[in-house]
C-alpha cells in the first residue's frame, strides 16, 4: 500500500504550510473513516452537508493515524499534530492515487458498463490470477472516491488491477480512467440504469464511453459489440485497437457452442475452437461477460489452459448470481445486488430455461433510478414473464406492483403476489416453498431484497 514519509508525501502534493518538524514521520494507507484507522494511516477529511470530517482529525491522530489532510478553506488547523493543509482533500487524494498509480510496475484494467461490470471484474482477475499478482475492487469502492482507495491499497508488488467504474453522470468516468490510466478498458453493455441522469441510452453509451479518456495511447478497446448505440459512437473515438464480444460473428470473439446445465456453462469461442471452457455460473449473459474476460487475459498472454482454469475457479462478489439452498432445501438464486430492465431480462431468461424443478418462482423487487418511464418498464417486466415456465411470481415494493400488473395479464390472479412488507412476503414464501423449489430475487440495491432470502435461510 502506498507508503511515504511526509516529506515524500508533501513533495507529491501541493502543501501550504510547514512539516518539516513531521517530515520524518512515515504515512502507512489512507482512510476516509475514523472508525477504521489503522496505524499510520493519513486520514483524509470531507466537508459534508451535515458532517465535517475535519472535526475528527485530532481524534484520529490519536487512535494512531500518521497524519491528516486539512482543506485550506476550513479555519484554525492544528500546528501541534501532522496536518497537510491543500487546496482541496478530495482533489489531493485522486492526486496521490494516480502519481502512486504511475510509482508501481504495474497494468490496469478498467471495467464498466450498466450491468455485468462487477461480475466480469471479477472474471477478469480470476483469469490474470492464474499468472499475475491480481489486485481488484473490493465492494462498491468504485467511484471518486473508491477508487483512488483502492489504487493506494494496491501492494508495491502489484503485477495488475482490475478496477470497476461506476458512475451516475457525466464526466464521472473520464475522471476515474484519468486517474488510473488504464491499459486496457472494457464496457461490457449499456442498459437503462440512470436514465433519470443521463436522459437516455445514448446518453449512457456516451457517459461509459468517457473510460477511453485516460487509457494509454496503445492500449486495448474491448466493448460489446452487439449494441449498435456503442457501435455507433465508437467510430468516432481515435483509438488504435479496439476489439469486441458478444454473441454474433461480427464480433472479435463469440461463442460457437454453448451447453448450459444447473451448475454452469460449457461453451467453446470463435478464437479457441475446440476448447471447451466452463463457467461456474448461471446465465448467456454471463458467458459474454467471460468472452470479455478471455480478451483481457489474451492481450495479458495468459495461456488457454490458464484461461480455463481461472474460469473454473471463478468467486464472485455475493449477490450476484449466488445459489444457496433455503431450510426445506429449495434452491435460491440471489441476483439481488442490483437491477436494471436489462440485467432483469436476461434473469428472468435464465430462470425460465432451468429445468429439473418442481416449482419456479420469481422474487422481483423495485428497479430503481429509471426515470420517466419506470412504471412502463417494470410492466414490461411484467408481460414477459411465461406461465408455461414459471409458476408463481412475487412482487416488492411501490413498482413491483407494475410487474405484478403486466403479469397478471398472462397468468391467473392466484399465481401472483404483491407485497410492500418483507416480513409478509417472507412469511409466504415460508408457506408455499418446498424441497425441489428454484426461487430467483433480483430487485435493486436499495431494496435489500436479501432480507427475505435470510428468512428464508
Amino acid at each position: 500500500m502506498f507508503e511515504k514519509s511526509i516529506k515524500e508525501t508533501c513533495e507529491m502534493l501541493h502543501v501550504h504550510n510547514d512539516l518539516t518538524k513531521f517530515e520524518d514521520h512515515v504515512i502507512k494507507g489512507v482512510s476516509i473513516d475514523t472508525r477504521k484507522i489503522e496505524k499510520g494511516n493519513l486520514f483524509v477529511p470531507f466537508k459534508g452537508e451535515n458532517v465535517d470530517g475535519h472535526k475528527f482529525v485530532r481524534q484520529a491522530i490519536e487512535k494512531g493515524a500518521g497524519a491528516a489532510l486539512w482543506d485550506k478553506n476550513v479555519p484554525n488547523p492544528p500546528e501541534d499534530i501532522p496536518v497537510l493543509v491543500v487546496d482541496d482533500p478530495l482533489l489531493a487524494l485522486q492526486s496521490l492515487a494516480n502519481q502512486y498509480r504511475h510509482q508501481l510496475d504495474l497494468k490496469v484494467v478498467g471495467i464498466t458498463g450498466s450491468n455485468g461490470k462487477t461480475t466480469t471484474k471479477d472474471m477478469v482477475a480470476s483469469l490474470l490470477g492464474t499468472k499475475y499478482k491480481v489486485h481488484k475492487t473490493q465492494g462498491n469502492y468504485n467511484n471518486h472516491i473508491g477508487l483512488p482507495l483502492t489504487i493506494l491499497a494496491l501492494p508495491e508488488d502489484a503485477e495488475v488491477a482490475v478496477l470497476e467504474m461506476g458512475m451516475s453522470g457525466f464526466g464521472e468516468i473520464e475522471l476515474l480512467s484519468e486517474i488510473s490510466q488504464p491499459d486496457a478498458a472494457i464496457i461490457t453493455n449499456i442498459g437503462e440504469s440512470h436514465l433519470q441522469d443521463l436522459g437516455s441510452r445514448e446518453g449512457i453509451a456516451k457517459a461509459k464511453l468517457e473510460i477511453v479518456q485516460g487509457l494509454k495511447e496503445d492500449g486495448l478497446f474491448a466493448y460489446f459489440g452487439d449494441e449498435p448505440l456503442l457501435e455507433e459512437q465508437v467510430k468516432d473515438l481515435s483509438l488504435k485497437r479496439i476489439e469486441t464480444f458478444g454473441r454474433t460473428e461480427e464480433n472479435t470473439i463469440f461463442p460457437v457452442k454453448i451447453e448450459m446445465d444447473n451448475d454452469g456453462s460449457h461453451f467453446e469461442t470463435s478464437l479457441y475452437e475446440g476448447e471447451t471452457f466452463f463457467l461456474p455460473v448461471l446465465g448467456q449473459h454471463n458467458i459474454h461477460n467471460a468472452l470479455a474476460a478471455i480478451l483481457i487475459a489474451k492481450e495479458f498472454g495468459v495461456s488457454v489452459k490458464e484461461m480455463k482454469e481461472g474460469l473454473k475457479s471463478l468467486k464472485l462478489t455475493q449477490m450476484r448470481m449466488e445459489m444457496t439452498e433455503g431450510q426445506k432445501g429449495e434452491k435460491i438464486i440471489n441476483d439481488a445486488y442490483n437491477a436494471s430492465p436489462t440485467s432483469m431480462k436476461a434473469a428472468i431468461q435464465l430462470v425460465s430455461e432451468l429445468e429439473g424443478f418442481d416449482t419456479k418462482m420469481l422474487v422481483l423487487g423495485d428497479m430503481l433510478e429509471l426515470g420517466d418511464n419506470e412504471e412502463e418498464f417494470h410492466l414490461e417486466i411484467g408481460r414477459l414473464i411465461d406461465p408455461e415456465r414459471i409458476q408463481h411470481v412475487y412482487t416488492y415494493g411501490k413498482l413491483g406492483e407494475f410487474i405484478a400488473k403486466g403479469a397478471r395479464e398472462r397468468f391467473s390472479s392466484e399465481n401472483v403476489h404483491s407485497f410492500h412488507d418483507k416480513n409478509e412476503l417472507a412469511d409466504k414464501l415460508k408457506h408455499q416453498t418446498k424441497g425441489g423449489d428454484l426461487l430467483l430475487f433480483k430487485a435493486s440495491r436499495g431494496m435489500k431484497l436479501e432480507e427475505v432470502i435470510e428468512a428464508l435461510q
